[in-house]
């Protein structure tokens, strides 16, 4: 018997709610602040070099992850991988990112 699984609705949907989720407004109201603190203009370039080099290819490879093997986050890393532990630790420490940064 083949499982049904939901999907969103629009593209749109998903990515409103896949930017909300990273974002979050914890970082809409303390970001400002970080920034007239910390030297306003080269903060901001290192936050956005930051983004690019690290942020956007984390982001878009645990987005593939997810959708090819369309399994919670830790079964994903270890179905991809079967043969080496390591990636079953990394599966844990992405639930674990996760948890922190929502916190």
């Amino acid at each position: 018997m083949k499982e049904t699984r939901e999907h969103w609705g629009s593209k749109l949907g998903f990515l409103l709610a896949a930017i909300g989720s990273a974002i979050g407004l914890g970082v809409l109201w303390k970001f400002p602040y970080t920034v007239g603190q910390n030297g306003g203009g080269y903060f901001l370039l290192a936050f956005f070099i930051c983004i690019v080099i690290i942020g956007i290819p984390v982001f878009v490879a645990e987005l593939l992850l997810g959708r090819h093997s369309q399994k919670a986050a830790i079964l994903s890393f270890v179905e991809t991988a079967p043969k080496y532990p390591f990636w079953k630790i990394a599966g844990w420490l992405s639930v674990l990112s996760s948890f922190l940064i929502m916190s």
